[in-house]
């Protein structure tokens, strides 16, 4: 059984990212805040779901969270800041759209550049409190509900640009190093939502963390 929540007394919004090793397409991640002591026994890592399940959880997720929102970094944003901050990015812009104001954060992982409350938003640029769980998306419902929620936001946004680019298999492995990713590779180059980079952990350039003008995506 999952846990509920981790911090008592205060509005906890889990986080979570779904893309991060794929060779194509933008990074999506999803912030969701459900109800105090809520208990879903069907919540997992989306990884342990069957597609059916999963899109029927994001379903039940959208009803019944608090809030819940899905933000994205581009690939140009990859390759700028590296795959690893733009992760997190997509995270802050997750939770700057939340409708219900997160008091903590929780992060599935072992790391997370802090989230600092956007500009325009109640307490703007305070850094709230996070904490990164390893295999979280496995141990707290609020993470496994946003795992849900960016990977079946993110293989949307795959299946669409599939039909854009159809020599990738995109449909299928949702932008993942496969066979046949390659071979669509091999046979006509790269295409403009491959990641053309992957730095070694820099900074964040200024400005950027908590952009809130680009990435918006969906919320409630």
């Amino acid at each position: 059984m999952l846990l509920s929540h981790l911090y008592d007394n205060l509005v906890e919004a889990g986080c979570d990212e779904a893309g991060r090793g794929c060779l194509a397409g933008s990074v999506y991640a999803a912030a969701v805040i459900l109800p105090p002591d809520y208990d879903n026994p069907a919540l997992n890592d989306s990884k342990k779901l069957s597609v059916r399940q999963r899109y029927a959880l994001r379903e039940q997720i959208e009803h019944d969270a608090l809030a819940w929102a899905v933000g994205v970094a581009t690939p140009e944003e990859i390759d700028e800041i590296n795959i690893l901050h733009a992760s997190f990015l997509a995270m802050h812009r997750a939770l700057d759209q939340l409708k219900k104001r997160p008091e903590a954060v929780i992060v599935d992982g072992n790391h997370f550049d802090p989230y600092v409350v956007g500009r325009g938003l109640p307490n703007a640029g305070k850094q709230l409190p996070h904490t990164c769980v390893i295999k979280g998306d496995g141990k707290y419902q609020n993470i496994a509900a946003a795992s849900i929620l960016a990977k079946t936001y993110r293989d949307d946004y795959m299946t669409e640009q599939a039909k854009l680019y159809p020599f990738y298999d995109w449909e299928k492995n949702k932008g993942y190093p496969t066979k046949k990713h390659y071979a669509g590779i091999a046979e006509h180059g790269i295409c403009e939502l491959h990641r053309r980079s992957y730095n070694t952990h820099p900074s964040p350039p200024e400005g950027r963390e908590h952009e809130l003008e680009e990435g918006k995506l969906m919320f409630k």
